[in-house]
């Protein structure tokens, strides 16, 4: 028989730890265990912390004797593998030597200072580049739902140590759609916020502005709370939105509100076609807009053609800056050798071109929000592709079959503006859908909301996959 435990969410456990039912370490130790029983076939983490997560479980309950209330305090959390944790490298996806990070990130800073256990490092493509998880340092993350399909990328690692039930929550990064994507594949709620909401130091910026950290969790409410809790900036961040409340608003109802429900795709050069139960799914979640009091009308953002032009700049470009960080030791991958070959030739005239076109951008784009107050939007145009999809492609080849899937979740990163990837049901395959709520800058708490009410109606957190990668009981 396979194990059907209910999976832990950040509710569930404050309320464990805040009763007595269970200390942090009971937490931890929960944790770490269903990480190595599943670490074989999931392959959901590149490094695990079991000494040092143990040890911080210890402290947090501590902490909680002597009446700290943190809001993560005791609650294990695992993150990508594109941050600073002090003493483990960041090798963000690559094969080879890196050195090891002598500080925390900004991310993970706050989350100690919030009391989260961090459990380990989740796997993700190389520089987050592709919506798959794998690669020869590591193999193949599998999806929770399906052992045959991917969780998405570039942060399925922590997708799929959330869709497991490993941790209840992880920290991801959304570069173009790489939080998003793999919520939609895994039936999550995936937040990427406003530019700058969540430091990206050592960073002041990460690939020129388009990449963001972001949650994933199975409830809004739960992504909210974590929201809250690592957003801020350190000193020499280059964006620093104003602060909002993301839990605040969970309980908040939105009020009346136009919606466009959006099957517009922007340009990319390569032919996309959305598949019709993503989008019967999002034709669902329309209607149940509406019956929820909300005015959904039929309309897409004008992205022209120069927002790609854009994006192409800014990706490949950053790529440089990473390929820096980590040093000569990695083992880079022949497709990301090629795209830091273009970027360098876009590095100079055409990324400072794209930089000073990015208001112009902005208004035109947000246009849409002179007549709607939110887009309604497919995630991503097909289900989880196969867990092989990516392996034997080249460069041509897997940017195909990466826009072919996911062609609609890089302009909000190019705008800087928050989106929600929210569940909407599954596949006659049962594989996981997801659609996106979209929103002008400073949007967050207006999203959440919505987010809230269409979780209120459809309880998609009560679902979850039989634990094929758990040891029989």
């Amino acid at each position: 028989m396979r194990n059907t435990t209910r999976f832990p969410t950040v509710a569930d456990q404050r309320y464990q730890l805040a009763s007595g039912a269970a200390t942090a370490v009971d937490l931890v130790q929960r944790s770490l265990r269903a990480i190595e029983d599943s670490q074989p076939s999931l392959n959901a983490f590149r490094v695990v912390l079991a000494s040092s997560a143990l040890a911080d479980a210890a402290e947090a309950d501590r902490r909680r004797a002597d009446g700290d209330r943190a809001p993560l305090l005791g609650i294990p959390i695992a993150v990508k593998d594109d941050v600073d944790v002090v003493g483990v490298p960041t090798a963000f996806g690559t094969s080879g030597w890196v050195p090891a990070a002598t500080a925390d990130s900004e991310v993970v800073r706050r989350l100690r200072a919030a009391g989260a256990v961090i459990v380990g490092k989740t796997n993700t493509c190389e520089f987050g580049q592709w919506p798959f998880t794998s690669g020869p340092a590591f193999g193949h993350t599998r999806n929770p739902w399906s052992a045959n399909h991917t969780p998405g990328g570039s942060s399925g690692g922590s997708a799929a140590a959330v869709a497991a039930g490993l941790v209840p929550a992880a920290i991801g990064s959304d570069g173009a759609g790489s939080v998003r994507i793999p919520a939609a594949w895994t039936n999550l709620v995936g937040i990427k916020p406003q530019r700058g909401r969540i430091s990206t130091w050592p960073l002041p910026e990460a690939f020129n502005g388009i990449t963001v950290n972001g949650v994933l969790a199975h409830t809004v409410a739960d992504a909210a709370l974590v929201l809250d809790a690592v957003s801020g900036n350190a000193d020499g961040d280059l964006h620093k939105p104003a602060p909002i409340s993301a839990f605040e608003a969970v309980g908040t109802a939105p009020g009346p509100l136009r919606v466009a429900l959006s099957t517009r795709f922007p340009f990319t050069g390569f032919r996309a076609t959305l598949d019709p139960q993503i989008r019967a799914a999002l034709d669902r979640m329309g209607a149940q807009l509406s019956e929820l009091g909300h005015t959904v009308v039929t309309g897409s953002p004008d992205y022209g053609l120069r927002l790609s032009w854009s994006f192409l700049s800014r990706s490949t470009s950053g790529l440089l800056d990473w390929a820096h960080r980590i040093g000569d030791g990695a083992d880079l991958d022949p497709r990301t050798k090629a795209n830091m070959r273009m970027g360098r030739v876009l590095s100079e005239q055409i990324l400072r071109r794209a930089r000073r076109h990015e208001a112009a951008a902005q208004r035109r784009v947000g246009a849409i929000f002179d007549a709607v107050d939110v887009v309604l939007a497919p995630t991503t145009a097909q289900p989880a592709l196969r867990v092989d999809a990516f392996d034997k492609l080249g460069g041509l080849g897997t940017d195909r079959t990466m826009i072919a899937a996911c062609p609609v979740t890089w302009p909000w990163n190019v705008l800087g503006w928050p989106s929600i990837n929210i569940p909407a049901g599954f596949t006659d395959a049962g594989l996981p859908i997801g659609v996106q709520l979209m929103g002008p800058a400073d949007s967050e708490p207006l999203l959440i909301s919505l987010a809230a009410a269409l979780e209120a109606v459809n309880g998609w957190h009560t679902r979850q996959p039989e634990a094929w990668w758990a040891p029989s009981a």
